[in-house]
Formats: structure tokens, sequence, C-alpha cells
């Protein structure tokens, strides 16, 4: 009997590359999220830092004055970043709906191609019990056959 071949086997190659793609897209969009996440978590400590360092002992009025616009700065930064990172977390999601149904759509051809080799193996199976009932059932018949 011939090898077991799945006809649609090309369009689960392009499913399976087209999963690789989106969850290489899923990635990035996280790593965009995580950077800016990660720089929001640094301009706090550096606001912190310019906080208390403003009106530590030495400091002459132009010295705070230049402290509180590097304040306002870095808050005018961090709403910045902080928009940017809703921004970010929405195609952020939008990636991860798109995994999602690239996946899903790769797992239903999966499971096709595995009924379709059950159903298979159950036709070779049978086909194989056959062969062998008729080998094992022609034995006695060619003896009768030949007079014994």
């Amino acid at each position: 009997m011939k090898q077991f071949t799945f006809s649609l086997e090309k369009v689960l190659e392009l499913r399976e590359y087209r999963e690789q793609e989106t969850k290489i897209e899923l990635g990035r969009a996280v790593g965009v999220l995580t950077q800016l996440e990660h720089a929001i978590a640094d301009l706090v400590v550096e606001r912190d830092r310019a906080v208390d360092a403003r009106f530590s002992t030495g400091h002459g009025m132009a010295e705070i004055l230049a402290f509180d616009r590097y304040i306002q700065r870095l808050d005018h930064t961090k709403d910045a970043l902080t928009a940017e990172a809703v921004l970010a977390e929405r195609k952020l999601e939008e990636a991860r709906q798109v995994y999602l149904e690239a996946s899903r759509e790769r797992k239903v051809l999966v499971k096709v191609k595995e009924h379709r080799q059950r159903e298979y193996r159950k036709l070779v199976a049978a086909e194989e019990i056959k062969f062998l009932d008729d080998i094992s059932g022609g034995s006695p018949a060619r003896k009768m056959a030949s007079g014994r």
C-alpha cells in the first residue's frame, strides 16, 4: 500500500509559517512595551533623585529653578512615554489576537491531518489482516489441491 500523504500539507506549511511570523510580531510588540516601561521606570527614579537634590544645601535660587524645569521636563517626558505605552499595549493586544487566530487555524489543519492519519492506519491494518488471512487460509487449500 502506498505511503500516507496529506493533500493539504502545503496549506499546513503556510499556516505554520504564518503562525511563526505572527509570533515574531508579538515578540516585537512585547519588546517595545517592555522598553517603554523600563524608560518610564528610569524617569521616575531620575525624577525622585532630582526632587531630593533640588533643596539640598548649597543650591541657589537659579539652581533650584533649573531643578524645577528639569523635573517638569521629566514629567512631560513621562507623560509622553505613558501615552506611547498605552498605544503599545493596544498594538500588543492586536498582535496577540492575530497570533491566536493564526495558531487556531494551524491547529485545525493539524487535527484534520491527525484524523486522516488515524483513518489511514485503520485502513492499512484492515488490509494487512485481510492479506494475512488470505496467506494463512491459502496453505490448507494448496495442500488439498495437491492431494495430500
